[in-house]
């Protein structure tokens, strides 16, 4: 069973039962390794392990960033269990540069009925979205990825990507907007009907932490202050220049009929809006609808999203390809 989830990325799947060899991973010794070579293991940030995966050569090095509660799998992981073998978006990029997955705490990934939970330690929640970015920070620097990066979130993970390069600016030269998340969805709503969104999120488990049998809590974040910390963000240091793709998903996100008077056609086209915003960012940003997905788009259609990550990549490598109106097409 596939996470579809609203908008917001609510674990809708939460209270299914945990695979009991789900915290499988294996602290492994630092050094070259993750730095450089493959790596697929637990790194010390100061008396607590994150999971982290790297393949891949070359600079600019891809980090990639989950959605709200979505653990580094959906970047690695075929969710969907296709008939028909993929190669996901870690693999497709490891292809032409250095790549890298985690798992925040408190993450998850669902395959059929089983619930994988994170494997990185379990910490208190809620925690707050600079909490977040600085958790990644350190990650990075305990394990001597090298920079500069080219970021890539998918949903909540597109906001925590543009909060790490207001946050340390010098590092990152691309990013990969993947139907991301926007702070400015509520100023596109009315209070009644950010409420409403707020509410639904509370009454499906968004902003309490639910217990992981074995494991912990579920990653907790609020809403409102993580805009708030977004907006703060931006205003102190936008962002910078650069490659810039947006991927916004192409098969409509439904909401429950009773959403404080937004109708089917009004949400789609709202968060569409929002896409087109984040795509003014910076100038030349491409944005790109991807047809054949939902929210997902990472696990709908891997490979435009490592299309997309490998053209900013290379725009980051030569800036000219970039701005380059021959370069420029859809992946």
């Amino acid at each position: 069973m596939h996470r579809t989830a609203v908008y917001l990325l609510v674990a809708l799947l939460m209270f299914l039962p945990i695979s009991a060899d789900s915290q499988s991973a294996t602290p492994l010794a630092m050094g070259a390794d993750s730095a450089s070579g493959d790596f697929a293991g637990l790194v010390d940030i100061g008396g607590r392990s994150i999971y982290l995966e790297c393949n891949g050569t070359g600079s600019p090095t891809v980090v990639l960033i989950g959605g709200y509660r979505s653990s580094g799998r959906f970047w690695t992981d075929d969710l969907l269990q296709s008939e028909t073998p993929r190669e996901m978006v870690l693999a497709g990029v490891a292809g032409t540069t250095r790549v890298c997955a985690y798992d925040r705490p408190g993450t998850i990934a669902s395959i059929g009925e089983e619930i994988l939970a994170s494997r990185s330690d379990a910490i208190a929640q809620p925690r707050t979205a600079p909490e977040v970015v600085a958790e990644l920070h350190a990650l990075l620097e305990a394990a001597g990825i090298p920079g500069p990066y080219v970021l890539a979130g998918h949903s909540l993970g597109g906001l925590l990507a543009r909060l790490y390069a207001s946050t340390y600016p010098g590092e990152v030269e691309g990013m990969v907007l993947v139907d991301a998340y926007s702070e400015h969805a509520e100023d596109l709503m009315t209070s009644e009907q950010w409420e409403r969104i707020n509410q639904i999120n509370r009454d499906q488990g968004s902003e309490t932490a639910f217990p992981i049998p074995g494991y912990g809590d579920l990653e907790t974040l609020t809403w409102v202050a993580t805009n708030a910390a977004m907006r703060s963000a931006e205003a102190g240091t936008p962002l910078s220049p650069m490659p810039l793709a947006v991927l916004a998903h192409g098969i409509p996100i439904t909401l429950p009929d009773d959403t404080a008077g937004l109708t089917a056609a009004e949400w789609e086209a709202l968060l569409q809006a929002t896409q087109a915003n984040l795509a003014t960012l910076v100038p030349n940003a491409r944005l790109w609808k991807a047809r054949e997905s939902g929210h997902d788009i990472h696990q709908d259609q891997p490979e435009l999203v490592v299309a997309a990550i490998q053209q900013v990549a290379e725009g980051v490598r030569s800036p000219d390809t970039w701005y380059s109106l021959a370069s420029c097409c859809a992946p």
